[in-house]
């Protein structure tokens, strides 16, 4: 069953994640999702909730005030919930950057001899951790609110999602810098084989829960391309290894 409430006191996407985190960790709860434009969420739970159950998940953030919400706001929350974007539309940041950083690539590892794939490989490496970093600070309590949700580490270390963010930073510049690459690509390998292992478990799952890998700043859905994502991170860095 679902059920929509209002919640005030929500400003900015790190309070849509820390609203959401904090609903889904209620007993019998399976899913909160959260729309900000509308101050609302919506509970799905497999037993039926109290109100008050779910104002007290929320009593260590007072600003957050959760009530009934009118039938009619209900009613018109989910039309629109029916109405679905274009596989475009939704992952058209994704798709930009992806496309931006395989151009640049394909530019750094051409070269007068023939192509360099080490070189492609590496710049690659280097615009996406650096533009996958850049997004997750600027918002980093809202990155690791959201990356809490589902990542296998971060669900008991919450700092880990601090920790993450740092760490993709940190491999961009080395990846730029092409510092010891045996070290940079092994780093990369065990932390993107850590991160994938939620990734799967959430899309398996079958629940819609937002992906952090643009940090806070887009609402984008966790799905097979964050597993892409993920996986060819983990390929790359497997393969230059192997070149190594």
């Amino acid at each position: 069953m679902k059920h929509t409430y209002q919640v005030t006191g929500m400003t900015c996407s790190g309070c849509q994640y820390k609203v959401q985190h904090l609903l889904s960790q209620v007993e019998n709860v399976m899913e909160a999702t959260v729309d900000l434009t509308k101050s609302e969420v919506t509970v799905e739970m497999d037993k039926h909730i109290g109100t008050p159950t779910l104002q007290a998940a929320l009593k260590d953030y007072p600003k957050y005030q959760l009530t009934d919400a009118p039938a009619i706001s209900s009613a018109i929350s989910g039309s629109m919930d029916e109405e679905t974007k274009s596989w475009f539309e939704t992952y058209k940041p994704i798709v930009l950057i992806f496309g931006y950083v395989f151009l640049v690539s394909v530019i750094a590892g051409s070269t007068v001899l023939g192509f360099d794939e080490m070189a492609a490989m590496r710049v690659f490496m280097a615009g996406f951790f650096l533009v996958f970093s850049f997004f997750k600070l600027l918002n980093l309590d809202g990155f690791a609110d959201s990356y809490a949700m589902y990542d296998v580490v971060a669900r008991k270390f919450k700092a880990w999602g601090y920790i993450y963010a740092l760490i993709e930073l940190g491999l961009g510049i080395a990846y730029a810098a092409n510092l010891n690459p045996v070290i940079t690509n092994l780093v990369t390998l065990v932390v993107m084989l850590v991160s994938i292992i939620g990734v799967l478990q959430s899309v398996l799952s079958k629940k819609t829960i937002q992906c952090a890998c643009l940090g806070a700043v887009f609402n984008l859905p966790m799905s097979t391309v964050t597993i892409i994502e993920d996986g060819l991170m983990i390929v790359m860095s497997g393969v230059m290894l192997w070149m190594l």
